[in-house]
């Protein structure tokens, strides 16, 4: 199960201001550019590991300036599917076997998507074989650039101790 964190970085971007004439080099116009980023992995510092890993070949100079758990019932990752990332809240309808009272569970997912409709859809699919009704009651624009998944790869040096120790005779 995928322990996702929200990071951000902030790193100082020229501003390319071509209408001036004659460009004195010192005093080049910069902005503050601030960037989200989704990160699966198993600790605040594994994550800040995997952060600097991504973002460090595209992006110099830059520094973290929060990273955050973000809780996420699932993440709906189409490839090709868009660069913009949706937040779905959904609403589901369970009963409450000591009571027998309806309750409500409400879950958050993150959908990559072209537009807000699409983002709905593509949830709404993706729900379509869950046991318990629900209702989509929220769809929102994120300011996550990317998601880093855990993958096979990063996985496989992950092995039990049974099977690195040899045994001695």
């Amino acid at each position: 199960m995928p322990n996702w964190f929200l990071g951000k970085i902030r790193y100082q971007q020229p501003i390319d201001d071509s209408n001036v004439g004659t460009r004195n080099e010192e005093f080049i116009k910069q902005k503050t550019v601030t960037e989200a980023y989704l990160i699966d992995a198993v600790s605040y510092t594994d994550a800040e590991t995997r952060l600097y890993q991504n973002v460090a070949a595209n992006t110099p100079d830059f520094e973290i300036t929060n990273i955050n758990r973000m809780k996420l019932a699932d993440v709906f990752h189409i490839e090709d599917g868009g660069e913009t990332w949706y937040k779905v809240k959904a609403v589901f309808t369970i009963e409450d076997l000591k009571t027998g009272k309806e309750k409500k569970s409400p879950s958050v997912m993150l959908v990559n998507a072209e537009t807000v409709k699409q983002a709905y859809d593509r949830v709404e699919e993706g729900l379509r074989t869950a046991l318990d009704p629900f209702e989509i009651t929220d769809v929102n624009l994120t300011k996550i650039l990317d998601i880093f998944p855990y993958t096979e790869e990063e996985q496989r040096n992950l092995r039990p101790l049974a099977e690195v120790a040899a045994p001695t005779e």
